[in-house]
């Protein structure tokens, strides 16, 4: 194991945030639950895990084999601070050799297929 990771590891697995994510995965927004639907199981031939932590963070949907994160925003999204708060999280997160894909709920709710189909397409290109 990298030393580097050790640390991601350690916070990963801290006791509070254990509880944070597991309180997460039982109040998914409906979006959140559509995208489950469509990603578990490995369906798309890769498997994804929901509300897993990296460092600080807490993804909605992450690919590890992929080092692909999948974000989903609601209205909440649009503010301003919000957006500057995603942009420092995602470069971060870029940092970490982690891709981020973006879609808003209303994208995700009336066209699902769509959504899906770029999620598969990042998935076929090179980290």
């Amino acid at each position: 194991m990298r030393a580097a990771t050790l640390p991601l590891m350690r916070l990963h697995n801290r006791l509070d945030m254990l509880t944070f994510r597991r309180s997460l995965r039982r109040t998914q927004t409906p979006a959140e639950v559509v995208l489950w639907g469509l990603l578990r199981g490995g369906r798309l031939g890769v498997r994804f895990r929901r509300q897993h932590a990296v460092g600080p963070f807490v993804l909605d949907f992450y690919c590890p084999s992929a080092r692909l994160a999948v974000e989903l925003d609601g209205a909440v999204h649009a503010a301003d601070v919000a957006v500057a708060r995603d942009a420092a999280r995602d470069a971060w997160l870029a940092g970490q050799g982690i891709r981020v894909l973006r879609f808003e709920n209303a994208a995700l709710c009336a066209h699902p297929e769509s959504v899906l189909s770029g999620i598969a397409a990042a998935l076929k290109e090179p980290a």
